[in-house]
């Protein structure tokens, strides 16, 4: 059941990516519209990530190198 899962949600991305592509090269107003938003969920994870490592905790931020 899992995998199912997962191959649905890699045909999304993949499909999300083809119609960006298309509607780039000016393909139909649906695949501009699925465009629009793959491009928008992909910002909302951008942001989500960026959030997600401000809260400090490790990592190498700053310090003198060694």
């Amino acid at each position: 059941m899992a995998v199912l899962v997962l191959v649905g949600v890699l045909a999304l991305a993949v499909g999300g990516c083809v119609c960006v592509v298309w509607a780039d090269r000016g393909g139909p107003r649906w695949a501009r519209g699925v465009a629009h938003v793959t491009l928008a969920a992909g910002e909302l994870v951008r942001r989500s990530q960026k959030r997600g490592s401000r809260g400090g905790g490790g990592g190498d931020s700053g310090g003198d190198g060694d």
